[in-house]
């Protein structure tokens, strides 16, 4: 079972997020972009660990990115907190995909505290706008073991 979209608000606003009435939506929350990086330099993911590749701040052009096509990760503008019991699930707003845009997010675990990200594949030139709504996160009631204890938490906090 979802919860409600006043239930993730409550939960983001818990965490610090300054929301607007436009963000707020039947079954979630819209999150806006905050940053936009291109990574420069390869990571490495492993059994030992993993390191994050370096990444290059893209600066917006009078408040826009302007975007060709490629991958890069984009900051979430809104702190989240995932409240226990629940499991955190970021879908891309529908206005992306109609511009030939993608958004691929994880999960995020119960617990789980930061300004997270995702992986935004650009198919043709785009103008994304700085604080602009692109994902929308939404929770469902979750069984869980624990809560997330892991090297992101905390993240841009």
């Amino acid at each position: 079972m979802f919860e409600s979209g006043t239930a993730v608000a409550r939960a983001l606003e818990a965490a610090g997020a300054d929301l607007d009435d436009a963000q707020r939506q039947p079954n979630g929350v819209d999150l806006t972009a905050g940053a936009v990086y291109e990574q420069v330099e390869a990571g490495r993911i492993g059994t030992d660990g993993k390191t994050v590749g370096e990444r290059a701040t893209l600066e917006p052009d009078d408040g826009v990115y302007e975007l060709d096509p490629g991958a890069y990760v984009v900051e979430y503008g809104e702190p989240v907190k995932i409240p226990e019991g629940t499991v955190g699930f970021v879908y891309p707003r529908s206005s992306l995909l109609r511009n030939s845009c993608m958004l691929n997010t994880a999960v995020w675990d119960a617990g789980y505290e930061g300004v997270g990200e995702g992986l935004l594949q650009v198919g043709k030139p785009i103008e994304i706008e700085a604080g602009a709504r692109i994902a929308q996160l939404v929770l469902a009631d979750a069984d869980h073991d624990g809560t997330y204890d892991g090297s992101y938490q905390g993240e841009r906090l």
